[in-house]
């Protein structure tokens, strides 16, 4: 969840999903050693995953992610927390594979992928770790390839596997070039959690909205700062949503100017990484829902960013949308495109739905958007925050009187 925020705090800087988007479009973009600096992080993207599908071989999984984790991060004290934690689900969860399937032999990996298993696994037990090379890029790649792996990766849902997972895996070789630079795209699906609270200052450009910047500045004192090369400046606060982390930032945000909440709506058939059998979309409605009643956003505007649309039109169509329990009264009408369309317009008059019943009478008159969004996509990416920056600025000559 990301807020446009208007006091003079500083936070760590830092690149997640969305901040990568915004430093590609309306900053300077990323120059050759910021884009090698990612490197650990997709790096990690790629073994991490493979760590969650390698479900009948624990002991090599383990070995594996900590190979994975070392190569780029050897300095990384987290490390061997990190592989603990996934290792335990991955352990719940190909025990509640196993016990599910009548067919539990469509889990066990072939004889010559548990042989691959075992090499990984003695370097995985090394004191020191070699670098990504070719040839263990290809190993990583047979066992992702292995039926079992397939089999376990259709039910990632159960297991919390990113959704970054089949990029990485598919691009397995050509991360392991000893001249590998991340490509845009690579930066993007690199998925980093966010914790705390993040800030990137970004400008949107100022020739898109010169009929409306006079009339602005004229009006009232602009404040989200103003640069006359580049459009406003907005200062965006990207904040954790994750129980643990809405403590850290609640406080810190009376006067922001908008709150961007972002839902992942893909997401309706998962699970909690903290609460296994909490519902991911219960969660992100609870927590909208929170905001919403915070006193500090009384009268601050609202969009909403319904994100992931591209992970949500395929899913629908393969999982019900009601496997989620607010989504339990839907009723497909067809298939294809137009049950796609169908679906997203439900979860959205959901949403909208929330945010009348959470907003009292004496905050309706606050600004709500709704927007789809894919973070993947550049162009859609740079419409959007176009628009979310129109908003803001009709609302500030309505308030000024000019409207």
């Amino acid at each position: 969840m990301g807020l446009l925020c208007s006091r003079n705090r500083h936070y760590t800087q830092a690149d997640t999903e969305e901040n990568a988007q915004i430093k590609l479009l309306f900053q300077t973009g990323f120059d050759e050693a910021e884009l090698k600096g990612y490197i650990s992080v997709i790096h990690a993207n790629g073994f991490v995953v493979n760590k969650f599908s390698l479900v009948n071989y624990l002991a090599s999984l383990k070995r594996v992610v900590d190979l994975i984790l070392a190569i780029m991060r050897p300095d990384c004290g987290s490390c061997a927390v990190v592989s603990n934690v996934l290792e335990q689900l991955l352990h719940d969860g190909s025990k509640e594979l196993a016990q599910s399937d009548t067919d539990s032999a469509k889990y066990v990996l072939s004889n010559e992928n548990k042989e691959i298993g075992e090499r990984l696994s003695d370097i995985g037990g090394r004191f020191e770790y070699p670098r990504l090379t070719k040839e263990l890029a290809q190993d990583i790649e047979t066992l992702w390839k292995d039926p079992a792996i397939q089999e376990t990766y259709a039910r990632g849902n159960e297991l919390q596997v990113p959704d970054c997972t089949n990029y990485f895996m598919e691009n397995l070789q050509r991360l392991s070039d000893l001249n590998y630079v991340p490509t845009k795209e690579d930066v993007l699906y690199a998925r980093v959690r966010t914790t705390g609270v993040v800030e990137i200052q970004f400008s949107m450009p100022a020739e898109l909205f010169e009929p409306c910047r006079a009339q602005l500045k004229n009006a009232c004192n602009n404040p989200v700062g103003e640069n006359k090369k580049s459009g406003e400046v907005y200062r965006l606060f990207d904040v954790g949503g994750q129980r643990n982390e809405r403590r850290k930032w609640i406080h810190l945000f009376e006067g922001v100017t908008a709150v961007i909440f972002c839902a992942a709506i893909s997401e309706y058939d998962q699970t909690l990484f903290e609460e296994d059998n909490r519902n991911r979309m219960m969660e992100t409605k609870e927590l909208f829902e929170w905001v919403l009643n915070q006193p500090c956003f009384e009268k601050t505007s609202f969009m909403l960013f319904l994100n992931k649309f591209d992970i949500f039109e395929k899913k629908v169509l393969k999982v019900p949308l009601n496997a989620c329990e607010w989504f339990k009264d839907y009723q497909p009408v067809s298939t294809g495109k137009q049950e796609i369309e169908h679906a997203y317009e439900f979860v959205k008059k959901k949403f909208e739905e929330l945010y009348f019943q959470s907003t009292a009478p004496d905050r309706v008159d606050r600004v709500f958007k709704i927007y789809r969004t894919t973070a993947l996509d550049q162009k859609l990416v740079k419409k959007t925050f176009k628009l979310v920056d129109e908003t803001l600025r009709r609302r500030n000559l309505f308030e000024a009187g000019l409207l």
